[in-house]
């Protein structure tokens, strides 16, 4: 695995963040409820595995380039509390 960068999220996406990762990102980024009490964003940490990025959101939402080239969406089951 190789480490990348982090940013905030609702903030476009640093150059390290492959195009390819952007549309689904930002759509996370808009579908993120608004914090009425002045609470920070979550961020984004982009890391890479066999090659392929990883944007993980601090809130466990993934969203990754499987091998054979799609963007996918996920949430990490580890992050699940049930």
């Amino acid at each position: 695995m190789r480490l990348g960068t982090r940013w905030m999220s609702g903030e476009a996406p640093p150059a390290a963040v492959p195009e390819i990762l952007h549309a689904q990102i930002s759509a996370v980024d808009r579908a993120l409820p608004g914090d009425d009490l002045g609470q920070p964003r979550p961020h984004w940490t982009l890391t890479f595995l066999e090659g392929r990025p990883i944007a993980e959101l601090d809130t466990g939402v993934i969203v990754e380039a499987t091998a054979s080239g799609d963007v996918v969406v996920r949430h990490d089951e580890e992050d699940d509390f049930g």
